[in-house]
This record gives C-alpha cells, sequence and structure tokens, in this order.
C-alpha cells in the first residue's frame, strides 16, 4: 500500500467551486463510483464535505489512470490535479460545475466489496446498518446527522457559558436506588458483593452542586436506564441537564426557551416566536388527552357526558355517571369517506391498544348519518352531540367512554393516528409550547400506591403545599414544566423542595419513612443541613432534540453507536459473557437455567 506523505489534502471534495478552477489542489478521500471510458476514468471521489468527480486521463498521466482502472468501490485514495470547469455540468451536485483532472494517485487502502451501498436509499435493514455501522455512517444523512448534533452541542455550551453557567461532571458510578426505571448494576471488585448503579440522571449531583453554591450548572451528559426499547428510547441516551440556584420555574422556563429559540434559528434559520405558549397538564389533557400535546392540528377532544348521561346507550351513561370516567369523542372533519368499513375496524384495534373496550363512531352525510349507536339516542340527543361537535355532512366523530385516563389515552392517540391517516400533520411545522402544573402524584399501576409523578424532591404549587396532608393526594399539583415540540416531550424539569418540613411532608405522603429517606436520599439531605438555595432545573433529551432537528424518524439515526430494540449492538455484539476469571474476581457466580 502506498503512504500519504506529500499528498495530505489541501482541500475537502465538497468545497470546490468555479473560484478554485486552475488551482492545483490535492484531495483524500473514498472511491463513491467508478465508470471506465476507455482512455478516460470517472471516479466519485467523497469524503466528509462532499463529492468531486476526478478525471483519471492517459495522456495527462498515464501512471494515474492504470492504478484508476483498478480501483474499487470504497478504496481510500489520494490524488492530486487541476481545477477545471466541467462540460457537462451537474446541477444535482454542489460541486456540478468543476472537475479535477489529475497528476497523480496514490492508493492508500484497499476494500472489499461492501455488504450495504454507501447511499441513503439502500432499503438494508436497520439490524444490518447497525452491525456495519462504520459503512452506515459514511452515508451523507448520518454525516450530516452527526454533524448537526455536534453543531447544536457547541450552541448550548456557548449559550449556557454566556450566561453564567458552569459545566461540571458528575459520576457515572453512583449508589442503586429502588427509584423510577430499574438501573444497570456494576459489580464491585474491591467490595465484594457490592455494586454500583449507573446514573438515571445527575439529579442528585446537581443538587447537591446547588448546595455547594455553583449557582448554575449545566452538564451534556450520558444517562442509563434498563427499560424495554422503542423508537425513541436507547439504554444509555444524552442529556442536557441544567440546574439554577436563586430562581423560580418563569427564570428557568425563560432560559432554557431561548436557548431552544438560538439553536432553531442558527440551525434551521427559524425565529421560534418567544415566549412560547403555556398550558396547564389539566388542559392539555382535556383538550388533547396528552401531557405532550401536538398541536400542529387541532381535531380536539371534546367532552360530552352531560349530553349522555340519561341516554339510551348503556355504555355511554354509565360512563358518564361513573366517578373518574367520562365520554368524550374527536371530530375527523372531512373523514367519512376517509375511512372504510375496514378502516374503521383499524381505528378501533388501534384505540384497543391503549384499553379502551370499544370505539363508537357516527359518519355525517348528506342524508343524515350512519351509526351503529344511532339507535340508542333520540333524535335530541343526537343533534345536541352533533352541534357541540361541529359536525357537518362529510365528517366522523369518534368517542370513548371510560375511565378519564383510558379516555384521554385512547382518543389522544386515535387523535394522532388519524391525522396521519388524513395526512393532517404539516411536517415543516415546529409548534412549541410548556405544560405546566403536572400532578404531583401518580397512582402506580402495579402496586396502586402513590409515587411521585416526577421525583420525591419536586415542590407542590404554593397553594397545595397545606394539603399533603389530605387523603386524596390525586389533585395536587406540582411546579413542575415539560416543553413539548410536535407531541414530543423535549424536556422537563421542576422547583426543587428547599424546606425541610416540606420534604418530610412530601415523604410522608409517599408513604416513606424518614429511615427510608435516609436510606435512599440520606447524602442529599445531610446537604441540605446546612443551608439549600432555592433551586430549579430541566434536563433535555438531546437525542429526542436532534431526532426532530433532523426530520429523523427515531433517535438511532441521531446517535453515532446506537443499541437496537433488544439493548444489542449488532456491531460488537455487546452484551457478552465475560471470562470466568472476571466473574470469580468480582464474587460473581452466574446460575442461568439452561435454553431448551
Amino acid at each position: 500500500m502506498e503512504t500519504l506523505k506529500g499528498l495530505k489534502r489541501t482541500h475537502y471534495c465538497g468545497d470546490l467551486r468555479m473560484d478554485n478552477v486552475g488551482e492545483e489542489v490535492i484531495l483524500n478521500g473514498w472511491v463513491q463510483k467508478k465508470r471506465n471510458l476507455g482512455g478516460l476514468v470517472f471516479v466519485d471521489l467523497r469524503d466528509i464535505r462532499g463529492i468531486s468527480q476526478i478525471i483519471f486521463d492517459a495522456d495527462v498521466s498515464k501512471d494515474a489512470f492504470e492504478k484508476a482502472e483498478k480501483l474499487g468501490s470504497e478504496y481510500v485514495i489520494a490524488v492530486k490535479g487541476i481545477v477545471r470547469e466541467r462540460q457537462a455540468k451537474n446541477p444535482n451536485m454542489a460541486t456540478g460545475d468543476i472537475e479535477i483532472s489529475a497528476t497523480e494517485l496514490r492508493v492508500l487502502s484497499k476494500s472489499q466489496t461492501p455488504p450495504i451501498y454507501i447511499k441513503d436509499d439502500d432499503n438494508v435493514s436497520e439490524d444490518k446498518r447497525l452491525k456495519y455501522r462504520y459503512l452506515d455512517l459514511r452515508k451523507p444523512s448520518m454525516q450530516n446527522n452527526l454533524i448537526m448534533r455536534s453543531k447544536v452541542a457547541q450552541i448550548v455550551r456557548q449559550y449556557l457559558s454566556e450566561n453564567n453557567f458552569l459545566e461540571i461532571e458528575t459520576p457515572f458510578l453512583i449508589k442503586p436506588s429502588p427509584e423510577g426505571a430499574r438501573d444497570y448494576l456494576v459489580p464491585s471488585r474491591v467490595n465484594p458483593g457490592k455494586f454500583y448503579a449507573l446514573p438515571q440522571s445527575p439529579q442528585l449531583f446537581k443538587q447537591i452542586l446547588m448546595v455547594s453554591g455553583m449557582d448554575r450548572y449545566f452538564q451534556i451528559v450520558k444517562c442509563f436506564r434498563d427499560e424495554d426499547l422503542r423508537a425513541d428510547r436507547q439504554p444509555e441516551f444524552t442529556q442536557i441537564d441544567c440546574e439554577m440556584s436563586f430562581v423560580d420555574e418563569n427564570d428557568v422556563m425563560t432560559m432554557m426557551e431561548n436557548m431552544i429559540g438560538r439553536i432553531f434559528k442558527e440551525i434551521h434559520n427559524i425565529d421560534i416566536q418567544l415566549p412560547l405558549k403555556r398550558m396547564t397538564y389539566k388542559e392539555a389533557m382535556d383538550r388533547f388527552g396528552s401531557d405532550k400535546p401536538d398541536t400542529r392540528f387541532a381535531m380536539e377532544l371534546t367532552d360530552l357526558s352531560d349530553l349522555v348521561k340519561d341516554c339510551g346507550f348503556g355504555v355511554f351513561s354509565s360512563a358518564a355517571n361513573a366517578a373518574n370516567s367520562s365520554v368524550r369523542a374527536i371530530n375527523a372533519i372531512g373523514g367519512a369517506d376517509a375511512f372504510s368499513k375496514k378502516g374503521m375496524k383499524k381505528l378501533e384495534e388501534h384505540a384497543k391498544t391503549y384499553k379502551a373496550k370499544g370505539l363508537a363512531w357516527i359518519k355525517v352525510t348528506e342524508e343524515g348519518i350512519d351509526s351503529p349507536i344511532a339507535k340508542f339516542f333520540t333524535e335530541d340527543e343526537i343533534k345536541a352531540i352533533l352541534d357541540r361537535m361541529d359536525a357537518k355532512a362529510g365528517d366522523l366523530i369518534l368517542f370513548v367512554a371510560d375511565k378519564n385516563k383510558v379516555v384521554y389515552d385512547a382518543l389522544g392517540q386515535l387523535r394522532l393516528e388519524v391525522a396521519r391517516k388524513m395526512d393532517l400533520i404539516d411536517k415543516n411545522k415546529y409548534n412549541l409550547l410548556w405544560v405546566t402544573e403536572f400532578p404531583l402524584f401518580e397512582e402506580d399501576e402495579e402496586t396502586g400506591r402513590m409515587i411521585a409523578m416526577h421525583h420525591p424532591f419536586t415542590c407542590p404549587l404554593d397553594e397545595d403545599i397545606d394539603k399533603l396532608d389530605q387523603e386524596d393526594k390525586t389533585q395536587l399539583r406540582a411546579k413542575a414544566y415539560d416543553m413539548v415540540l410536535n407531541g414530543y416531550e423535549l424536556g422537563g424539569g421542576s422547583v426543587r423542595i428547599s424546606d425541610e418540613e416540606v420534604q418530610e411532608k412530601m415523604f410522608k405522603a409517599l408513604g416513606m419513612s424518614q429511615e427510608t429517606a435516609n436510606d435512599k436520599f440520606g447524602y442529599l439531605l445531610e446537604a441540605f443541613k446546612y443551608g439549600v438555595p432555592p433551586h430549579a432545573g430541566l434536563a433535555f433529551g438531546f437525542d429526542r432534540l436532534m431526532m426532530l432537528l433532523t426530520g429523523a424518524d427515531n433517535i438511532r439515526e441521531v446517535i453515532a453507536f446506537p443499541k437496537n430494540q433488544n439493548a444489542i449492538c449488532p456491531m460488537t455484539n455487546a452484551p457478552g459473557l465475560p471470562e470466568e476469571g472476571q466473574l470469580e474476581e468480582l464474587s460473581i457466580k452466574v446460575d442461568l437455567e439452561e435454553q431448551e
């Protein structure tokens, strides 16, 4: 193999233009493709900045021409040549006005035939892409994603530094905690039988940094959660983590929305209208059935409980009269003809995946209404429903009757599904808003006990602090806030409890004894004894932010080396089995039943 010596690049492949005509240049890169036309060999040479066309002419350099004839796809080469104007220009290439007439060629590395094509529309399975990620990352779209990710990280660091935030690292080996998702555990060799955990977030450490007088902290940090995966989840993910002292929720929200505004301006040249709109959690659930509403289209939920509480349809009347239950509907304007019987069945199946028992519907036509439930209602009841839904001929009304949680989940997701099917979502639109006043507590579906919706250090609204002792805590609200973009939670945070009495009440409300609290969070509580400032913070999901900024379908498209949906890295085959000696050093014995 030849060496690079003397042929280090003077330009990137994608940077050459008509202004460079006549210059002698040196390019380094990969062979995208080669065309041999007899006395001429055309090579498209690619690097991270783009592609340039190289022409090897036997009359210009016989040696370079003969080497070029033997080039294969993805060979790594160095080329010296003269930039000249291209006769047959290519308007689809940034460098399509020029070409390089090669005078010297060196082959730096040969390549076997790649198992995947180095192009964006290769239609290769995701697992194969992840297995050959080093080839997948050569694609322009993937490189552009990571370039943008790097730029956004720089914008974040610059903005926060300008606003007096300190970038401070927190530990990756911490104490295990049963709160939240499952921890990834790391055995300690020097402390046999004991384990570290990888942090699900730097939450307690950043609060301790506020106690330490650091005033404003940030970190672009890896976090770890051992949970089931989906399109926008990974076992290891990245947060933009921030905390501020002597502030309230308005200070944090203003600081963070200005940062997001700068990102959109510098990355997409979009001016986000600030301040962002704010919506309480209750309003979001009542209108959109979701605490992360997609507001790019209408189709809001409407409560019909008062209209159907005495109707002849038992499913509706029962739900309308039951506690914490309701009958609600959405109007898919113009949807009557958009969904066939088969389409309606699919919508019902979609609703059932969110625990709805069924899906009722009315199609409004020029001749009247078409609905399997119409016979259970009087004309006046039907008219009242249509009036409230503002339904006209051609519209489709979809109903769910159940516990409020089921109604919100099912209709909220149906709303999104119908919008996708009817192509109602403007993908070039970015709708940002804050959702505020989240519930302080929620019921754990497995145990039935009350747990903190955010975490045990979230401060209640001032007017709800005195209600922490009451039996029904479901209506208590938190000083918590989420930034939402197009139906995704970009980030969330809260004002933290800094009053010892309020913290004790919070632990008591969670059924947590002081002894248990000390065992789980003792080092934080100990720190709080020595003067704690009022503080608040927020963490953005960096991967999700990048997914939305790039228009990718999932966060794996914006992470260099992600895991697949089984939490496996197909490239390295992680996780793997350690050697027996390693386990012995860690005082660990693995006893798995043999698989059939």
